[in-house]
């Protein structure tokens, strides 16, 4: 069955951290954390509609200037997540350049902007054509771990420790829906824009005995109606989605290792950086970095199905093997192993 996202990393494991995740069928993607984006094409930046940043330190959030030039001038609305402290962050972006020329922009470009703290969310919209002026007011909302919820999927964060605060992400797909594509045709259907509509109303839990129209062929002229149920039960398998977490810059820590694993159970794919070999442990701790075994020892413990090791500190430079082969042995070990691991604090 083919996944409906399909996450990858922006830059190779030593450049800064990143994920693009795009939409399988639809022209649309999400971006954990914003570095140095320019592996990235233009045309995957603007179709780019939330970005949550981990933190705002350089290797995490300098890619916002590109951002930002690509999307001035379009009809855009862009949703941006990101710690304690990231409404300033983002306006002091903002605020290094003139925007003298913006109003008169035929397009209505938006940055509607969330901060995430452990008591609620905070959010401030900036207009472009209003030079991207902080008189908004700010709206309050409680956090209970969701950052954003749409029918077919969410996003959730858990705030960890790097000294700020920094969050952990993770996007779970409802669930997925695999089409039989020669049952479509065996009802005299073609594959078309009618399955994106299918599949929503699926998302948005649509009485099974209500009708669903499709309208297919050449400018969608011919029109067929079946009972949502019937149609499901024909051309559909139903399966549960997937889970992808996101995780870097963090101390270990008995706290940590607990937060992390919890969140991240049960992950498809769990991307998770790991900054220092074993042997440099003291070093990882005094940078609030994870080692390879520490991040092995929680993916493992979190029964994630597949670790994808990131944020390798240059110091390894043409030791990748080394990195990789200690953090899949731990991961390994850590899925036959039942308690917490020890401390090094």
């Amino acid at each position: 069955m083919r996944p409906s996202f399909h996450p990858r990393l922006v830059n190779n494991p030593f450049g800064d951290p990143g994920l693009f995740i795009p939409f399988l069928y639809d022209n649309r993607a999400i971006l954990f954390d914003l570095g140095d984006i320019q592996a990235l094409s233009a045309r995957d930046i603007l179709k780019t509609t939330h970005i949550f940043v981990t933190h705002t330190h350089m290797d995490h959030f300098i890619g916002f200037d590109r951002l930002l030039r690509l999307c001035l001038g379009r009809e855009k609305t862009l949703h941006l997540f990101g710690p304690e402290g990231f409404l300033k962050n983002v306006e002091g972006k903002l605020a290094g350049y003139r925007w003298n020329l913006v109003a008169h922009y035929p397009n209505r470009f938006l940055l509607n902007v969330t901060e995430v703290g452990k008591n609620g969310l905070s959010t401030k919209q900036y207009l472009c054509g209003n030079k991207f002026l902080n008189e908004n007011k700010t709206q309050k909302a409680g956090f209970n771990g969701t950052l954003t919820k749409e029918p077919g999927f969410s996003v959730s964060a858990v705030i960890l420790d790097h000294r700020i605060p920094c969050l952990g992400l993770s996007i779970l797909e409802k669930f997925h829906v695999n089409i039989k594509k020669e049952a479509i045709r065996a009802l005299g259907l073609d594959i078309g824009p009618w399955l994106k509509e299918f599949k929503q109303a699926l998302f948005n839990n649509q009485e099974p005995g209500s009708e669903f129209d499709v309208t297919f062929g050449q400018n969608r002229k011919m029109h067929k109606r079946f009972r949502l149920e019937e149609l499901t039960r024909r051309i559909a398998i139903i399966s549960p989605g997937q889970k992808i977490t996101y995780v870097t810059d963090v101390r270990y820590n008995d706290s940590e290792f607990r937060k992390i694993r919890d969140f991240a159970k049960g992950s498809d794919q769990l991307f998770i950086e790991t900054a220092f070999l074993e042997k440099d442990a003291r070093m990882a701790r005094e940078k609030y970095h994870l080692t390879t075994r520490q991040a092995g020892t929680i993916a493992g413990h979190a029964r994630a199905k597949r670790i994808i090791p990131f944020h390798f500190s240059p110091r390894y430079t043409n030791q990748a093997h080394l990195l990789s082969e200690e953090t899949q042995a731990a991961y390994k070990k850590a899925l036959k192993e039942s308690s917490p691991p020890t401390d090094h604090g």
